[in-house]
């Protein structure tokens, strides 16, 4: 054990970590704490290094299995060659841990502050049968923006050679490939940080970091293929005929008809926490919904921002109303504003309480709208599947909500459970799940009964319907006979329209019913499905009136572009418009291009062919005609542009941006007789970064 590391080791093994396989050991009580001596660099100011590094490790890192499948990568790689001159840190994680999601952030900080010398590289240790299979992990790591190399850890072989028993766990190498430390649970960045860099500064000054980019090695991220990306819940309202969709690989709420007519869109599709304005609005991963009864206020869960907002559909404003914007490790009641929760999953209003889904901490928590205090409901904090008094017992991730009468219905993923609550007695009890690691796929009696890893539930004729998620199946839980049924699904991803078990699905997560038919969150399909109860029949919901749900006016303005001086040929000249597209972007054919020049003085530059372009997805280079006469004195010649331009294959999520170009001009004998505009427009990428002002 190092000396900064293994002090805390034992904290965090023990109560931030995702469902360990046994019981954690403490490290050695001997280890020295950190404050002696451990933290400070050799290589400080003018100093010199003498060739003692503060952190090293003592034995080889285990090389990594051949015949493993790979992804961000073109490649395997290899510690002994590609991460020589490295420092690396090996994430072992599995995509249904909370744990696991909480510290992506922090490894992304990580890899920004250091990209020279820091490489993460994820081991994927699936708990869940489904999660094993490479389309899962594959899936798993778009909705969650990991980018870099991931192993698919798929026969446990490299947790074993590692000893890893908990997720997460962290495992640093130094750049000679050796094993410095681990660490289990949360917390990650003030671990890591102060030891990654001393040893950056140490193994730098010792000439022993290789600064190549690991980028060359990189391969392309695949696209999302329809408007959507990864919706999470839907809420219908069959009161004002409104379907609301967390959207939330895409940061925002989009907001339809219940025949998918889109109306308006809540967020500027771009990750961050601001309020404001629907259009100026951002969210992060947002996931639960919630409509107060007069349908004027929408509740979301702001799940990534560990906050909950609050969405005025009239005045078309959002408000944080709930949390401090960071995770906790142990919630505390207080004044909802500025207390901290963790990754709320789900809402549900009943009357002037919100009960949030409080995934990130195992636990209920209760919002009084009326005096802005935020209590807890039920679970104690520990992960588990223990019954009784709703304040002593232990939950699994709660995801799901539903109601009817006095009882809350919630769905525990981890347990792979759905339990539910009394509001008369305070007792929580069991419906179906039998522990943190008994799962399958099986109906019939309650008892007899197994899901995976299950979000999403909803009351429908006085059944439980079910998004049993990694069996991408519905499941019906009758609770006058205590038996279940399969309503949806073959038990493999699809995406499949049809009846019973002849349709598919893919991980869905949301359940929602308005009037007959239900409506389904179909979270790896990137769509909403359509459930009529009556007939049993499932089809695919198609989203119109697209052109709004794009984003606009992302990045801090729009482009002005002022081009070098141009000497124009008096007389005919021809003027042509054109823009390159970021790799993998199109122009959309629903948005609105448009284009128009002008001049500072028309008396010496006028137009010949109409100097106004208006199309749905324009055939670039846009060609005008003008004439130049001679005189006059300075010009200019001025061109306004908005432009649509996609990502993605289907023309649904687009990118609309504001390009001005302003070019002097003056007119002689010996001039040209064309000039060109032209301009890269940036990717969706760099206006985020332009934002965050990197």
């Amino acid at each position: 054990m190092t000396r900064l590391l293994a002090p805390l080791l034992a904290f965090c093994l023990l109560v931030a970590a995702c469902s360990p396989t046994e019981e954690p050991t403490d490290p050695s009580p001997d280890a020295p704490s950190a404050d002696e001596g451990a933290g400070v660099s050799r290589v400080d100011g003018d100093d010199v290094f003498d060739g003692n590094y503060t952190y090293a490790g003592e034995q080889s890192a285990p090389e990594f299995p051949p015949a493993l499948d790979w992804l961000n990568v073109s490649r395997p790689l290899s510690i002994a060659q590609d991460l020589r001159g490295k420092i690396v840190l090996l994430d072992f994680w599995t995509q249904g841990c909370i744990n696991c999601i909480h510290i992506i952030p922090d490894l992304k900080r990580l890899e920004a502050e250091y990209p020279e010398s820091l490489v993460v590289l994820g081991v994927h240790w699936a708990k869940f049968d489904h999660e094993r299979t490479l389309d899962a992990v594959q899936q798993s790591a778009l909705r969650y923006g990991r980018e870099e190399p991931i192993v698919n850890d798929e026969f446990e072989l490299i947790r074993n050679t590692y000893g890893v028993r908990a997720w997460p766990t962290l495992v640093l190498i130094d750049p000679f490939g050796r094993v410095v430390d681990a660490h289990s649970g949360e917390g990650v960045y003030d671990l890591f940080q102060p030891v990654i860099d001393i040893m950056a500064k140490e193994f730098g000054a010792a000439g022993e970091i290789d600064t190549t980019p690991l980028e060359a090695h990189l391969a392309a991220t695949e696209l999302i293929p329809t408007v959507l990306a990864f919706p999470g819940k839907v809420l219908a309202d069959e009161a004002s005929g409104r379907l609301f969709i967390t959207d939330t690989g895409h940061h925002r709420v989009l907001v339809s008809d219940l025949d998918g007519e889109l109306l308006d869109v809540i967020g500027m599709g771009l990750e961050g926490a601001a309020d404001g304005s629907f259009a100026d609005a951002s969210f992060s991963r947002p996931q639960g919904l919630a409509l107060s009864e007069d349908g004027r206020t929408l509740y979301i869960a702001d799940r990534e921002n560990h906050l909950i907002r609050a969405a005025d559909l009239v005045t078309r404003e959002v408000t944080t109303i709930a949390g401090s914007g960071s995770p906790t490790f142990r919630f505390e009641p207080g004044p909802a504003v500025g207390t901290a929760i963790a990754s709320p999953w789900d809402l549900h209003l009943r009357g002037d309480q919100l009960l949030i889904a409080g995934a990130g901490r195992h636990q209920l928590w209760v919002l009084e709208l009326e005096s802005g205090f935020v209590d807890l409901f039920a679970g104690t904090g520990a992960e588990g599947l223990d019954d009784g008094h709703r304040l002593r017992s232990t939950l699994s991730q709660p995801s799901g909500f539903a109601a009817e009468g006095e009882i809350l219905y919630f769905t525990d993923p981890e347990a792979s459970a759905v339990r539910q609550v009394s509001f008369d007695d305070d007792q929580l009890t069991t419906l179906v799940g039998d522990g943190l690691f008994v799962w399958g796929d099986a109906v019939g009696s309650f008892e007899d009964t197994r899901l995976q890893h299950a979000i999403g539930v909803e009351m429908v004729d006085g059944e439980l319907y079910i998004a049993d998620t990694y069996n991408h199946r519905i499941k019906v839980l009758d609770l006058d006979s205590a038996e279940t049924r399969v309503a949806l699904g073959d038990g493999s991803p699809g995406l499949t329209d049809g009846r019973g078990e002849a349709a598919q699905l893919d991980e869905p997560s949301g359940l929602s019913l308005a009037g007959r038919r239900l409506y389904i969150a179909d979270t790896n399909n990137h769509q909403v499905r359509v459930l009529d109860v009556d007939s049993g029949e499932l089809s695919t919901l198609v989203l119109t009136n697209l052109e709004i749900a794009t984003i606009t006016a992302v990045g801090p303005s729009d482009d002005t572009v002022v081009l070098p001086p141009v000497t124009l040929a008096p007389g005919e000249v021809q003027l042509t418009v054109d823009f390159d597209l970021p790799e993998g972007y199109k122009y959309n054919t629903v948005g609105t291009f448009t284009f128009g020049w002008t001049a500072d003085d028309p008396a010496y530059i006028t137009a010949v062919t109409p100097a106004f372009y208006e199309a749905r997805g324009p055939q670039t280079p846009l060609t005008f005609v003008l004439k130049a006469s001679e005189g006059g004195g300075a010009n200019a010649i001025y061109g306004d542009a908005t432009i649509f331009y996609c990502l993605i294959e289907e023309e649904a999520f687009c990118l609309i941006r504001g390009v001005t170009f302003e070019v002097p001009v003056e007119v002689a004998a010996d001039g040209d007789t064309t000039v060109q505009l032209r301009h890269r427009l940036p990717s969706a990428e760099e206006l985020e970064n332009q934002m965050r002002g990197g």
